[in-house]
């Protein structure tokens, strides 16, 4: 990678905006002391997002605005989109390259409502981040965190800055989880159009209405709990 890709993998964007205050603020409240290696600060500020950010898709907002880092950094919540783009503007708010990886990916712990929504078990654009660090670039995915994985019978995905972070493929019990089945590319800012109407096009049923960037509204703990009674 030359040096003008890494600084394009620096550079704050539209929605990896990440000279926004807001953006700024998430950052200094995860790394409150100077001094920190790049892996270590890239760490903390997955565990920030992983676990800070809470994980859901119900209700999620689509909209422009809605899918930036520093509006996900205000509302603290949001889909695998929101959390990766939060995760990947923070990074380059402290001098770590980093851009977008979107996939389609088969979830075979889909609850009922979800995967009748979402129409199967396949979601277009799940939404991860590549990390550059010493010299080379690992896959890092901030999306479920620790309260979300223990409802649904998950390990929580960790990251230590060295290896790749991608996806369980199996679940506590031994039962498939999620497994990659199309890369789509790696991108210094979100495609916008591209994302919201590929997920538009393949599942209609998420959206609260065909005009809307609004999620139709529900509850992932709710979800979890129907699934397991």
């Amino acid at each position: 990678m030359t040096t003008t890709d890494l600084e394009s993998a620096l550079a704050p964007t539209e929605f990896l905006n990440s000279d926004d205050p807001d953006v700024r603020d998430f950052v200094r409240r995860t790394l409150p002391q100077d001094g920190l290696g790049s892996r270590d600060a890239a760490v903390r500020l997955y565990y920030a997002v992983r676990d800070g950010i809470n994980y859901e898709v119900y209700g999620v907002d689509l909209s422009r605005t809605g899918v930036t880092a520093a509006e996900v950094a205000r509302t603290g919540k949001g889909m695998c989109l929101h959390k990766s783009v939060l995760y990947a503007a923070a990074l380059r708010a402290v001098g770590i390259p980093a851009r977008l990886v979107l996939t389609d990916v088969r979830n075979h712990l889909l609850s009922p409502a979800l995967r009748k929504l979402v129409g199967g078990d396949v979601f277009r654009y799940h939404t991860l981040t590549t990390v550059h660090l010493d010299g080379t670039w690992v896959r890092a995915t901030p999306v479920f965190n620790r309260l979300l994985c223990r409802l649904y019978g998950m390990r929580p995905l960790d990251f230590d800055g060295r290896a790749d972070s991608v996806h369980h493929p199996y679940d506590d019990d031994g039962m498939r989880h999620m497994e990659v089945v199309r890369e789509h590319g790696e991108f210094d800012d979100l495609p916008y159009q591209r994302v919201v109407d590929g997920m538009r096009g393949a599942h209609p049923g998420i959206f609260a209405d065909p005009d809307s960037t609004r999620l139709v509204t529900g509850s992932l703990h709710a979800d979890a709990t129907a699934r397991k009674g």
